[in-house]
């Protein structure tokens, strides 16, 4: 279509562009409405785990952490390693720290806040590790206390946190992480919870949150073996080896020697 004889072109051009502004608002909310249509499809096509969330709260994780600086806190300086409150106190910084950062939901993509959640699970773990460590070797050489109560006690703090600590690995590392999870960028989980195997037993907005995950610790450490959750990738089946195999050492050597002192 040629120029209007008679007409400005500035007003042509005016004209041009308004056209094609006007096409591009079109073409702007045609996306828009089959954007919607598009998410309202995968939400009833896929399970709520596999879409995009707001993220998990942060209080559950922090709770459990703050329970496992406290059981670390208990220990007798035999179990520790360095200065009683080394680790402890690192914890808590690193704990202190994430929270300041990222205090309600655990939605937001960082490395910093990534490199600082794994660098405290570590800090726990590696705490762990040695009590868990020092404990057996105390009951094996027999170097350890002669009361049973005490050496109960002990083995249970050690026992819980070795929990405590396999909870945070699993819920750090199924499907990329709490943030990866929220964004729905791997589709493919770890664990086979019973929820993703039978959906309608469950709510529709079901996810797995660090407590799921703190269960199939607890039911991993107890029978020394996964019961209702299923591990699928090969990390999370080394793992839940390690697991249970720490837990049935640590359960074994503590019963053993509390019972031979009362005897």
């Amino acid at each position: 279509m040629g120029p209007v004889e008679g007409e400005p072109p500035e007003h042509q051009l005016g004209g041009m562009f308004g056209s094609v502004h006007e096409q591009l608002l079109r073409i702007e909310q045609t996306l828009q409405v089959e954007g919607t249509e598009a998410r309202a499809i995968e939400a009833r096509i896929l399970p709520a785990w596999r879409r995009v969330s707001e993220g998990e709260h942060r209080l559950p994780m922090a709770a459990l952490v703050a329970v496992a600086i406290v059981l670390q806190m208990v220990l007798p300086a035999s179990l520790v390693i360095g200065p009683a409150l080394l680790l402890p106190s690192l914890e808590a910084l690193l704990l202190v720290g994430l929270l300041a950062a990222n205090p309600r939901r655990i939605n937001r993509t960082s490395t910093a806040l990534r490199l600082a959640s794994v660098g405290l699970t570590v800090l726990i773990s590696l705490a762990n590790a040695w009590a868990s460590g020092q404990l057996i070797k105390g009951l094996v050489v027999g170097t350890s206390a002669n009361n049973a109560s005490l050496l109960l006690s002990r083995g249970a703090s050690v026992y819980v946190t070795n929990i405590i600590v396999f909870a945070l690995w699993y819920w750090e590392w199924d499907r990329g992480g709490p943030v990866a999870r929220a964004r729905a960028v791997r589709p493919y989980p770890d664990f086979l919870f019973p929820q993703m195997a039978q959906p309608s037993v469950a709510s529709p907005e079901w996810r797995p949150m660090v407590l799921d995950y703190l269960y199939v610790s607890f039911t991993n450490a107890t029978a020394f073996s996964p019961t209702d959750t299923m591990p699928l990738s090969r990390w999370a089946k080394m793992l839940m080896l390690l697991q249970s195999t720490v837990a049935l050492l640590t359960v074994a050597f503590v019963i053993a020697r509390a019972i031979n002192v009362l005897r």
